[in-house]
């Protein structure tokens, strides 16, 4: 069994005043870091000290700008005494990176912590085997998503930013469970998000698999957006900041 909690489930543009899309397992493993993520751990209850895991799916601001100011709470808050482990996974570009956006945030006030954390690849959680794997978005910011594998048998996913594309969604067909972007609306031509059209397609391949959308554009203040959240078949669920999932035995949610 597993829970998952959508702690925050807008794109880079806070729409509606959703927080970023942001993501938490059995509230110790994280996927990403966006700017709102101190906001979205304290009003699910849940200490950054707590968290010894972060999944980075790709440094685009909006994933990972929160990363300074949850290791800045911990030197000075929830673990002042330095005694909790922090394993940090992603790929080769992301130590680097995380490290410059640490500097240029508090030169001279995380060298310390920096120090402590576990840089790798691929994480060793008990109970789960990790799989990262590319997917289709800006490759400047070198896009991944995450297929996490369950000791019970079951799997679920997160897409990262991304299109479609055959890695992912061939993915997502193996899971019990998947959450999924939609960065974009209809009208707006890109490749690197999925539209509502592209999730009615993807729930309709693989209706036994639960998709939950995240990263929406969904706005109730924008007239050029939309307020009107896609009718979608009953195997999705379009996110909202703060959803729980409790995942059984089979990955199914109860």
């Amino acid at each position: 069994m597993a829970l998952v909690e959508l702690l925050g489930s807008g794109n880079a543009f806070l729409p509606s005043g959703r927080l970023h899309s942001f993501l938490a397992i059995d509230r110790h493993i994280i996927i990403d870091c966006p700017p709102t993520a101190l906001a979205s751990l304290r009003i699910a209850g849940i200490s950054p000290a707590d968290i010894d895991t972060i999944l980075i799916t790709h440094v685009h601001g909006d994933h990972v700008f929160g990363f300074p100011f949850l290791l800045l709470e911990r030197k000075y808050i929830s673990d002042r005494d330095g005694l909790r482990n922090l394993t940090v996974a992603g790929s080769s570009g992301v130590k680097e990176r995380l490290i410059h956006l640490c500097k240029l945030a508090y030169p001279g006030s995380l060298e310390e912590i920096i120090e402590t954390i576990n840089w790798v690849d691929i994480p060793e959680i008990n109970g789960w085997k990790m799989e990262r794997f590319e997917v289709l978005h800006d490759p400047e910011v070198d896009p991944h998503g995450w297929m996490l594998s369950h000791e019970e048998g079951w799997s679920m996913i997160h897409s990262g930013d991304s299109g479609p594309c055959d890695e992912l969604w061939t993915r997502i067909g193996m899971c019990d469970f998947a959450v999924v972007e939609m960065g974009v609306p209809e009208w707006v031509q890109t490749e690197h998000h999925h539209k509502p059209s592209d999730i009615l397609n993807l729930a309709n391949k693989y209706p036994k698999t639960q998709i939950v959308v995240t990263h929406t554009y969904i706005d109730s203040d924008y007239q050029i957006i939309t307020k009107e959240v896609p009718d979608f078949p009953e195997n999705v669920i379009h996110g909202e900041d703060g959803m729980k999932f409790e995942l059984n035995t089979k990955g199914r949610v109860v």
